[in-house]
């Protein structure tokens, strides 16, 4: 039985912690200013956009937990510690782009119908503002870890929020301009889709995690087959590859070997290759002899 760790999450956990916490704190300040607006210029555009930074709120302060219960130690019931919260997280979050969206759209579709009266050049202050900060957001987050899914699933809120300012500008600009005021619902509906495509990505990555799907940058067969050429090997069966979060994986594998060979150069060799089809955070490699594997086939 072989096993291989490898641990350097220390740094990564916490820039990713600093930068959900002040990515938060933005989005969260100036969602209060956009409803405050949205109400007082009477912008569905503003408002969904609101609506939209509520769910980024939300999301932010679920995938800081996350990031901070990740970095929690492995307990004895709790063998792989609390990396599976960040995946939750992310799951809820793609959940709530999904809602949000759906809502805006049902209101868009209302308003489409009889639009009503817009300050529009109030609406335009408070969504260059709502650009700048949603910029500052982006920028903090992409200081943070590429791989992860929790930043990853909070950088897609904040860059549909960044849309949605520049929907919500578009459409002041056309409310002065022309009198246009049914560019205010087309803009937050347009807003919503992108929402609703971002929210749908998330909670599949996420759902392909928490069933325990192998990694889609590795190629399973592929490294079977790799395993079996070790020189010895006679057999690979019950290969397992699964990810524990988003940036670490998890390869479990049953090595069947003549009598005759070596199996601590096998379980070498075996480790090495694994090892070239990403980063894993445990490999776990069992050797079975011919004969004994035989005996235990026949005692069952």
């Amino acid at each position: 039985m072989g096993h291989h760790h490898d641990h350097d999450h220390h740094h990564h956990h916490s820039t990713n912690q600093r930068a959900l916490f002040l990515a938060f704190l933005l989005i969260a300040t100036f969602m209060v200013v956009e409803v405050i607006g949205g109400l007082w210029t009477n912008s569905l555009a503003l408002l969904s956009d609101a609506g939209h930074m509520l769910g980024d709120a939300a999301a932010l302060g679920l995938s800081f937990l996350a990031v901070r219960f990740g970095a929690k130690a492995a307990t004895p019931n709790r063998t792989f510690g609390y990396r599976r919260f960040e995946i939750l997280a992310a799951f809820i979050n793609g959940l709530t782009l999904l809602v949000i969206s759906i809502y805006i759209l049902i209101e868009a579709y209302q308003r489409l119908s009889a639009p009503p009266e817009i300050l529009s050049g109030g609406m335009l202050v408070v969504a260059i503002i709502g650009l700048l900060v949603n910029i500052l957001a982006a920028w903090i987050l992409m200081r943070g870890e590429k791989d992860n899914l929790n930043v990853k699933s909070a950088l897609l809120h904040v860059f549909g929020d960044l849309l949605g300012s520049v929907g919500a500008i578009t459409a002041a600009l056309l409310i002065m301009s022309f009198g246009w005021t049914w560019a205010d619902p087309v803009a937050s509906a347009f807003v919503a889709i992108l929402i609703l495509i971002s929210g749908y990505r998330v909670t599949r990555d996420a759902i392909h995690i928490l069933m325990e799907g192998s990694p889609e940058q590795i190629d399973v067969r592929a490294m079977q087959e790799e395993i079996a050429k070790v020189e010895g090997v006679k057999e690979v069966h019950d290969l397992h590859v699964w990810s524990i979060s988003s940036s670490e994986h998890a390869a479990t594998c049953h090595v069947l070997i003549g009598e005759e060979t070596d199996d601590q150069a096998v379980l070498r060799q075996v480790t090495e290759r694994i090892r070239k089809y990403g980063t894993f955070e445990r490999s776990t490699v069992q050797v079975e002899r011919e004969r004994q594997c035989c005996e235990e086939r026949i005692i069952w």
